[in-house]
Formats: structure tokens, C-alpha cells, sequence
């Protein structure tokens, strides 16, 4: 999932790695070889 906005938090289902958005730059997030899931505020 390409990221959209600032403070938007990810996280990886395999290794349980999560990030937060600081900069958008239209990528996608990768961890484990697999798309990070955007969690729900």
C-alpha cells in the first residue's frame, strides 16, 4: 500500500516491525518481502 499522508503507522504481519510516516514520498513499505499493513487509527 503506497502511503498518503504524514503519522500514518504500519506495521508488518510477519516480524511485527512498525513504522510511522515522518515524510511522504509515494512509495510502498516493505518488510519480510511482503506489503506493511496500514493500522487503523
Amino acid at each position: 500500500m503506497a502511503t498518503k499522508d504524514i503519522d500514518e503507522h504500519y506495521r508488518c504481519n510477519v516480524c511485527g516491525n512498525e513504522v510511522t510516516v515522518t515524510k511522504v514520498g509515494g512509495g510502498t513499505l516493505v518488510c519480510c518481502d511482503e506489503d506493511m499493513e496500514l493500522l487503523e487509527e
